[in-house]
């Protein structure tokens, strides 16, 4: 299995329109076993395999983002600790030097301010004394309260900090499980792929084309998109969908955020991120926390989520197009909104105005070519 297949992450799947039905349980097949299949059966199987590795994937990139922030919790709880406690030990050499006064030498110019004012000749210097007596117990129980209260919160933030670590371990092993789930999930795809002959491959990929092609006019006569054509982006969505065509032709990679690789939901949180809104890492997140819009209501830079578990993600381009970071094998390209079964759609920036002067992204050369499945390019690795 190459290392990169190993990296792969939020993958995409086969057409929808082959692929509606529930595929059956099964093991990966042996190079005896699928001489005699159909091509959808085998269809079949490859899209329930990559949509089992793409559950685990969405559970990889979910995991990674939490462990991103448990890190930056740890640091920042360590830090504040670091600080607690030298505060802590300035508290202990103030109460310390009070300690100190209070208990110094046998000499009359070293006795305590309280002996000193049992000692005094005369009432001014008495009221004198008083005062310096009366700064002196205050600062003494300040410096008391200090230590304390520093006592009390450094204990607290040790015990916060480890409860933190303790936290981030166990997402670490969470982490360690998803990954592992994800290249057990993917080397079944490697497995399958590999049995096949060069003229199998060849006509599931036919397959797909086809497969897609008719989900394709199914979904626009269906009247979905009541009119595509005539939606223009918001300025925000403008710049993320210019950040994204910027993107195609570049390797898909499982768990990737750019600049050189990207998998599905890394396209689109760092498109718009580069547009100046941060949205959630993951497709699921990004369907889950990012405001709905019907699709008779899309416009370009919304983001369409596809499958029931929300487990792939893509910019909507216009015209019934998208831009996405398909799976597997795959480079970022342009494809039909229909390319996969549609669960909706969400917009990142809500509220904000359409552009009036708005023009569309001018396309790369060869940015629909290739197919959206990764057959090839990862047979060629075989």
């Amino acid at each position: 299995m190459s290392g990169r297949l190993l990296r792969w992450v939020c993958t995409g799947t086969a057409v929808g329109a082959l692929l509606t039905a529930t595929p059956p349980a099964h093991a990966a097949p042996g190079p005896d076993d699928t001489g005699e299949r159909p091509v959808s059966e085998l269809l079949t199987d490859l899209q329930d395999l990559y949509q089992k590795a793409e559950e685990a994937t969405e559970k990889y990139n979910a995991t990674e983002e939490k462990l991103k922030e448990q890190r930056t919790e740890v640091t920042r709880l360590n830090r504040d600790l670091t600080k607690a406690r030298t505060s802590v030990h300035d508290s202990r050499g103030d109460a310390g030097r009070f300690a100190r006064q209070q208990y110094q030498g046998t000499g009359t110019s070293q006795f305590s301010p309280y002996v000193r004012l049992l000692l005094a000749r005369n009432p001014q210097q008495a009221l004198d004394q008083g005062h310096v007596i009366g700064r002196v117990a205050a600062e003494r129980a300040a410096a008391v309260r200090r230590l304390a209260g520093g006592e009390k919160k450094a204990a607290g933030l040790a015990a916060t900090a480890q409860r933190a670590l303790a936290t981030q371990v166990a997402l670490a092993a969470r982490q360690k499980k998803a990954r592992d789930t994800v290249q057990a999930q993917l080397k079944e795809v490697e497995e399958l792929l590999a049995s096949l002959s060069p003229e199998q491959l060849a006509e599931l990929a036919k397959a797909e084309e086809s497969g897609t092609a008719e989900a394709q006019r199914k979904f626009l006569e269906s009247g979905a998109l009541s009119g595509p054509s005539a939606a223009t982006p918001s300025r925000k969505g403008n710049s993320a969908l210019d950040y994204a065509v910027r993107q195609i032709g570049k390797p898909y990679e499982w768990g990737a955020e750019g600049p050189e690789t990207y998998d599905c939901s890394g396209l689109t949180s760092e498109a718009w991120a580069a547009a100046g809104k941060e949205i959630p890492r993951t497709s699921q997140e990004q369907w889950a926390e990012l405001p709905h819009v019907p699709l008779r209501e899309l416009r370009p830079g919304d983001l369409i989520v596809y499958f029931p578990k929300a487990t792939h993600v893509a910019m909507y381009l216009g015209d019934g197009m998208i831009v996405q970071a398909p799976r597997p094998g795959s480079k970022v390209k342009v494809s039909p909104i229909a390319s996969n079964p549609v669960l909706g759609a969400v917009r990142p920036d809500p509220g904000s105005k359409a552009m009036r002067d708005y023009t569309p992204p001018k396309l790369p050369k060869g940015a629909t070519a290739g197919d959206d499945t990764g057959y090839s390019p990862v047979s060629e690795a075989r």
